[in-house]
């Protein structure tokens, strides 16, 4: 079983020929929603690939908490453990120009969470295979599921986006810690290959489409990507992510669980969306077997 305890957001996208000046008003081109936030993105991954799965979460009162709800239902991911906070839910403010993307993010209800909260989940904790963190709700929250975790076994991915510096306590409490390189580079100071050398087993970096490195404690490995034509990388690391924690819950080694997720993100990126692009098992399945 997976828990995923992060943000729960609707994405609102506006693409515009160009971005605006200061002062300026444009005329759009589209407009949609779509939901997000990176909790509720790798729930949705871990959810497709037939893996049972816990979001734990807030939504706001608004219309868009009641989407966003219902969304989660409609994957198949259980909602016992999402609550529903006066105000709004969280949103991404997302405008698209030029093929670059601009994001505003406004947490919402995603921060409402009260102190020691956390507590009434530790039998949730203890009963799950794999818990997955990021770092869109308050950090102290992150820490706390984190320490929570370690004392009662259960296995800890922490995908740290957006990137933040880390309390090494964090650290220790984490089994994996999976930054993309630029993420990498801004909380180590260091690039890929440096960086993992110092957190054996447990820093995996992902580099795209190249595929992701890490350092077995006696030398660098690197599991290669899938080669594809990407139409939108939005969400590939969230894929990534919930690929991972399906395979290490499935009791697969390290290695084979980095492939699982490469080919994982490798067919997300072939769809327009998010959530939108996440692969079913068979087709992961397949993406593994073109490489044999």
């Amino acid at each position: 079983m997976i828990t995923v305890v992060g943000s729960i957001n609707m994405d609102l996208v506006v693409s515009v020929d160009r971005a605006p000046n200061r002062g300026e008003t444009l005329i759009g081109k589209t407009f949609h929603t779509n939901p997000g936030g990176k909790g509720a993105n790798q729930a949705v991954s871990a959810a497709r690939l037939d893996h049972l799965t816990n979001m734990v979460g807030h939504v706001g009162t608004d219309a868009f908490g009641t989407s966003l709800l219902n969304n989660l239902k409609e994957q198949n991911i259980r909602t016992n453990y999402v609550k529903r906070k006066e105000g709004p839910s969280g949103i991404a403010n997302i405008t698209v120009a030029g093929g670059d993307n601009s994001i505003i993010v406004v947490p919402g209800a995603n921060f409402s969470w009260e102190a020691k909260e956390w507590e009434q989940y530790d039998d949730l904790i203890t009963k799950s295979d794999v818990l997955v963190l990021q770092l869109e709700i308050p950090l102290e929250v992150v820490e706390a599921f984190a320490e929570m975790a370690n004392k009662r076994g259960t296995t800890v991915i922490l995908n740290p986006a957006p990137a933040h510096s880390l309390p090494a306590s964090l650290i220790r409490n984490v089994d994996y810690i999976t930054p993309n390189e630029t993420e990498c580079m801004e909380i180590f100071s260091m690039n890929a290959e440096e960086a993992v050398s110092h957190f054996p087993n447990k820093l995996i970096v992902t580099e795209g489409e190249k595929g992701a490195v890490y350092y077995d404690g006696s030398s660098l490995v690197r599991i290669p990507g899938f080669p594809v034509k990407a139409v939108d990388t939005t969400g590939a690391g969230d894929t990534f992510n919930g690929a991972l924690a399906t395979a290490i819950a499935e009791g697969q080694d390290l290695k084979k669980a980095v492939s699982f997720a490469n080919a994982a993100a490798s067919l997300s990126v072939q769809h327009y969306g998010a959530q939108n692009g996440m692969p079913e098992r068979e087709a992961v399945l397949a993406r593994l077997g073109e490489m044999n």
